[in-house]
């Protein structure tokens, strides 16, 4: 016999008086740690970026990844008009270009990218940010709406390590994982 709760104990209907679910499950899901990836598309001649904590390996043969991307999101049109896009792994010196890739108030295009080195990947033609720790260029193989966001699905085209060391990892709504320096 299950000791867990039916799930219908478990729905998301806010109670009078209650916290949005929505915050919830946010909180919840926040404790569970992520890497952080940037994840760049080239649209219309230029570059875009935006910061995404929701990707994983799908499959080794083939090779595949999946990220999900916010309806609202000003790369999600982006990035599926360009049928292309590169992730690169942040290392956990790569704090600033999270926060920055995330910021709504940065400036578009190739002005995102200033000051930070990349170079362009083979496939996609996206940034590749070289201060991460590994990369993925893929072509868009399957989208999926799921809720307010997109799965999309990559077919990795080519992919590297850039450097050894830790990747940046977020969890409980923070940067972790990265260990003071001298």
């Amino acid at each position: 016999m299950s000791t867990h709760a039916p799930l219908s104990s478990l729905a998301l209907r806010p109670r009078p008086g209650a916290e949005d679910p929505g915050r919830r499950f946010r909180s919840a899901a926040g404790r569970f740690p992520t890497g952080v990836t940037v994840v760049t598309a080239l649209e219309g001649g230029r570059p875009h970026g935006t910061t995404v904590n929701s990707f994983t390996t799908v499959s080794v043969d083939p090779c595949l990844v999946l990220v999900a991307l916010g309806h609202r999101s000003r790369m999600h049109d982006k990035l599926l008009l360009a049928g292309s896009f590169t992730v690169s792994v942040l290392s956990d010196t790569q704090e600033d270009d999270a926060r920055w890739f995330a910021d709504p108030a940065r400036p578009d295009g190739a002005e995102a990218f200033i000051g930070r080195p990349w170079r362009t990947a083979a496939h996609s033609g996206a940034p590749i940010l070289l201060d991460g720790v590994a990369y993925f260029d893929c072509a868009v193989e399957e989208t999926r709406r799921a809720g307010d966001h997109t799965l999309v699905v990559g077919r990795v085209e080519e992919f590297g390590v850039l450097r050894d060391g830790p990747a940046l990892v977020f969890a409980d709504s923070a940067f972790a994982g990265r260990e003071e320096r001298p």
